[in-house]
């Protein structure tokens, strides 16, 4: 449960997709991201671009911000600090959906590598459950306040429906309260 909470913080959102960093792949796989991303290279027709992507600045300044407010990230930072040039990071990292994940296990064949990508294809797979779950907890709560908001609607009515009673109960009595003209008994 733990490797599955460490692979979890290393999942952003990036254009919509699920993504790890070849970083992030790396630590995992424990081997450097220079041999990672060689091996990818060696074998680029098994990563189209909606397997990997390279991140533009904006999008990487955006993952930089994310791994720099989590506590977590120390062994991450100390990676990124070994790859930093004169002028900070070197190259702009890729980016692997999880079916580059997938396709990663074809290239990697150590046995750490097949566990590690065993460990992150649940993870992925977890995410996707807890995704639907939360989904359609959404959908029951808006059925709730659907519900609420027809109870109000309801109550509303009732509420009127009462106050109309009251003021006709109220002209009622001053009715038979009022002061008698002619004669009195």
């Amino acid at each position: 449960m733990e490797i599955i909470k460490s692979i979890q913080n290393r999942i952003y959102e990036i254009r919509g997709e699920r993504i790890m960093l070849d970083r992030d792949l790396a630590a995992l796989y424990e081997t450097e991201t220079k041999a990672l991303n060689l091996a990818v290279k060696r074998n680029l027709k098994r990563f189209p671009k909606d397997f990997m992507f390279q991140l533009t600045t904006e999008e990487f300044s955006s993952v930089k911000f994310q791994i720099e407010t989590s506590e977590t990230r120390n062994s991450l930072r100390l990676q990124n600090e070994t790859s930093k040039g004169r002028g900070g990071t070197r190259y702009l990292p890729y980016a692997f959906t999880e079916q580059g994940v997938a396709m990663l296990s074809g290239v990697l064949n150590s046995d750490k590598a097949i566990n590690m990508n065993i460990a992150i294809m649940r993870t992925f797979i977890e995410i996707r459950r807890l995704s639907f779950h939360q989904i359609d907890l959404k959908s029951h709560l808006r059925h709730i306040m659907d519900r609420v908001g027809e109870h109000d609607i309801q109550l509303n009515q009732i509420y009127d429906a009462m106050e109309n009673l009251l003021d006709e109960k109220a002209a009622q009595k001053k009715w038979n309260e009022r002061e008698r003209i002619g004669f009195k008994k």
